[in-house]
């Protein structure tokens, strides 16, 4: 009886390791069970529409750091698939990648239907079947045999089953991977904007700073990077690496939390204390609201005196004690209250799915049940913004195939 693998999910990692298994042995027969009408849904919105399929990391010790979680698991899976090889396969399949200066990388094509167009092109040549509307809800083994049950009464029988289904948000949703004796890390929110509503700097809308310090008060997190005001509250990559960090505390804490935010590059309360007499010797004459020495965007700057109690006719001379170290703080330790949160874009991303001790780093196969294998974020593992998480999918997705090639 020929050998067949079935795939549950039709996003990056599913079809990562169904065509990649397809190629590598041909007498094994893989189809693609998807619950949705829809195939790779997530490629085509990422980046916009372009797919920002990696990032230029190809330090292994420095990609990890972009993994709140699983960065030790990664570490492992990375030296048999990391982004030297999504790079070089893709381009060997017409589909080179370009670099911004960011680091995030996507196809030359800017154009997600490019690497849609690539996976669908290698499961017609490796003839890798899929079936849509196929919603897997239980998992039985019968000796070396899986019987599948889909939300439409099929039964799918198979010899090898790759679970890809992506993260889900809530855990009853992960019940039927429960049920085949897996443990699952409780899912909640990642990669989120902070919100700080009734504040009057949401009026400063679309204003950013390149790097700016962002603290959670009462936590070990804080992070430093780009930050963005939004209508809402905060957002830019420094808020999106802090909440992907503090994910479960935040969650724990009802997304009501104090941040500080340094608005300065190179300055602390204390060194700006120090440097304070000299800045006011030598802007003495001029007129605060119009001499802003920090190099802060002007809106923000006049923001920060106004919350400072400073008025606009004032000379940096006038200052007194009370408003100089009023606006010292402000400017190196400003209190923002966040209440809630708002997804990022397109980014859907949790922390927690099933627990990494359950999984061999090696072949991506369940401890608990031999042919049973995992890829993508249905494991306990996620990335910062950037291009991170589809590694992840890469990496998993090529590991497991490569394994029940092997195994065939």
């Amino acid at each position: 009886m020929q050998k067949t693998l079935i795939v549950i999910g039709g996003g990056a990692a599913g079809f990562f390791c169904a065509v990649n298994a397809a190629r590598l042995n041909p007498m094994l027969k893989v189809i693609i069970a998807e619950k949705s009408n829809k195939l790779l849904s997530k490629v085509k919105i990422s980046g916009g529409g372009r797919c920002n399929v990696t990032h230029h990391c190809f330090d292994i010790n420095e990609l990890i750091k972009h993994y709140p979680r699983g960065a030790n698991f990664l570490k492992k899976a990375f030296h048999w698939f990391n982004t030297n090889h999504t790079v070089e396969w893709f381009k060997q399949r017409g589909v080179p990648l370009t670099t911004e200066a960011d680091g995030r990388m996507f196809p030359t094509t800017n154009s997600s239907q490019t690497i849609i167009n690539c996976l669908l092109n290698e499961a017609n040549k490796y003839g890798v079947e899929v079936m849509m509307n196929s919603d897997i809800h239980t998992i039985q083994k019968q000796e070396n045999i899986f019987t599948l049950h889909t939300n439409n009464n099929k039964k799918l029988s198979c010899h090898y089953v790759c679970i890809a289904t992506g993260g889900y948000p809530k855990l009853m949703q992960f019940e039927w991977i429960k049920n085949t004796g897996h443990n699952i890390e409780t899912p909640v929110p990642s990669l989120f904007t902070f919100n700080i509503p009734h504040n009057t700097i949401t009026q400063l809308m679309g204003i950013s700073v390149s790097n700016a310090q962002i603290k959670i008060i009462g936590t070990k997190f804080q992070n430093r990077g780009a930050l963005l005001i939004t209508h809402w509250g905060f957002s830019g990559p420094a808020v999106l690496k802090l909440s992907a960090f503090a994910a479960k505390e935040l969650a724990e804490k009802n997304y009501h939390f104090t941040i500080h935010i340094n608005w300065l590059e190179n300055d602390t309360e204390q060194s700006l204390q120090q440097e304070w007499a000299m800045l006011r010797k030598q802007l003495a004459a001029n007129k605060i609201y119009a001499k802003n020495p920090f190099g802060l965007p002007v809106r923000l700057w006049q923001f920060l005196l106004h919350e400072s109690d400073i008025q606009e006719g004032n000379r940096w001379a006038d200052l007194t004690t009370k408003q100089q170290n009023k606006l010292i703080k402000n400017l190196t330790a400003q209190a923002f209250e966040v209440k809630g949160k708002t997804t990022f874009k397109e980014e859907f991303v949790t922390y927690g799915g099933v627990i990494l001790n359950e999984i061999d780093v090696n072949t991506m196969q369940s401890k608990k049940i031999p042919h049973v294998y995992f890829a993508g974020e249905v494991v306990n593992i996620d990335g910062i913004t950037g291009g991170f998480n589809f590694q992840n999918a890469w990496t998993t997705g090529f590991i497991a195939a490569k394994a029940i090639a092997n195994e065939v």
